[in-house]
Order: C-alpha cells, then structure tokens, then sequence
C-alpha cells in the first residue's frame, strides 16, 4: 500500500441510530468526537444516512458550509430559509451554501420507503456569503461513462454545481463490474466506495462503506469487481492553507 494512502474501514465508522435515522460517520460528527479524525483536506463530512419513512431533520441552522447531498435510493425533501425546497432523488444532484446562515429541513419524502443519502461538506474560501442553493440532474449513461465531475470551484473545471471553494471537486461514477477509471492527480484526494466493491491499485479491495485517504495521489487506478458506485473528492488545499 502507498505510504500515504489510509484505509478508513465501513465497521470503524462511527454511528448514530435513533427510532428514524442510522446515520454513519467517516469524520467526528455530533456526539462523536476524535481529535484524530476530524477532517482530510477540505472535507469535514461524509456522513451516509438512512432515513426511514416518516423521519428526518427538522429545521436547524448551518453558516459557512458547503453542504453536497448525493442520494442513493429514495427520495429526499427539502426546504429551507431562503424558499427553496424540493425532492432529491438518485442522480440529483445538490449543493446547499450555508454562507452567512441558512435555516433548512431534510425529510424522507416516502411514506414507506427509507431514503439513502451520502452527505458531505466542505468550507468555503470566503466566509459570509449569501445562502444559496444549486441542483444539477446527472443522467445515469453520463454516471456509468466514467468519473464524472458534480460540483467544482476550481478554474477550468466542467462541473454540473459550482462550489465556493477553488482548490475543491466532487466527482461520481456508477461502475459495470470491470469497469476501470483513474482517479484524479491531487495533493488531498477522498475516496469513497457508498456501495459495491472495488479494487485499488497499490491498495487492495474495498467494499461498500470503505474509504481511502490520499495525500499526494498519483492517478490511482480503480477497477470494479462488481456494479458499484464511488464518490471521489480532489482537494488541492487543505484546513488552514
């Protein structure tokens, strides 16, 4: 394995469950704390929830977050405090800048299906902004052509969501088993496999849940050994500088 390619385990990430909600952590989130793990380059979030019909989180308050939604299955709404609202489903994408404070509510839109959702967030370069709020449909022949860039603030990138962070990219795929892509070239890059398994070069095998940590990463290879989807963040900065 690379030296500077972490390992970040399905089983090993924290959890928090309630009657409605089984909500899985990658970082410290909430209640669960670790000064060792609170974030990898920009990323502060990556947390993968399920909610179960009928649940969801009432309206609370973010500021200065950029805040990405990817749904897996189900349908998620959404409303907030500048009069936004909708339904999110697979392939629609969302970005929701939090900036000077934004007031919102996520709920499961089924009434007897749970919705599956990966949500992650990552600072801005500049706080204070004005609250926004951007969606993009990502057809599924574009997700299953390779990776796929959702939400991007570095110059030159074609991105279906503009994010307010330049050194900062989400990018998605949907993988037939034996599909190969290479993942970016970056100082920071995060990879996560929502589900599926997959197998990456220097790495080894990953499977639904699993995350790696890159730093300096050089164009590693990923190969599906079954259908999977992965979400992969090139970060060319990190917290602080």
């Amino acid at each position: 394995m690379p030296a500077a390619a972490q390992i970040h385990r399905s089983a090993d990430r924290a959890v928090t469950t309630t009657s409605w909600l089984r909500s899985r952590h990658s970082f410290s989130f909430g209640d669960h704390y670790d000064p060792q793990n609170t974030h990898h380059g920009v990323l502060l979030v990556n947390n993968d929830d399920i909610v179960e019909p009928g649940g969801g989180f009432d309206t609370h308050p973010h500021r200065d977050m950029e805040i990405l939604t990817w749904v897996l299955q189900g349908a998620l709404r959404h409303q907030d405090s500048t009069g936004n609202r909708g339904v999110i489903y697979p392939g629609l994408a969302q970005r929701m800048s939090a900036g000077s404070g934004i007031l919102h509510s996520e709920m499961n839109d089924s009434a007897s299906e749970p919705v599956h959702f990966v949500q992650m967030w990552v600072i801005p370069d500049t706080s204070g902004l004005d609250p926004g709020y951007q969606q993009h449909e990502i057809p599924d022949t574009v997700l299953a052509g390779g990776l796929t860039t959702i939400a991007s603030g570095i110059p030159g990138h074609d991105a279906a969501i503009f994010l307010h962070n330049r050194g900062a990219a989400l990018h998605a795929a949907r993988l037939a088993p034996g599909a190969v892509v290479d993942l970016p070239t970056a100082p920071y890059l995060h990879l996560f496999v929502p589900r599926g398994r997959v197998t990456l070069d220097g790495v080894g095998e990953l499977g639904t849940g699993d995350a790696v940590r890159f730093a300096d990463a050089d164009a590693p290879r990923l190969t599906a050994r079954e259908s999977a989807e992965v979400l992969v963040w090139e970060m060319h900065q990190k917290l602080g500088g």
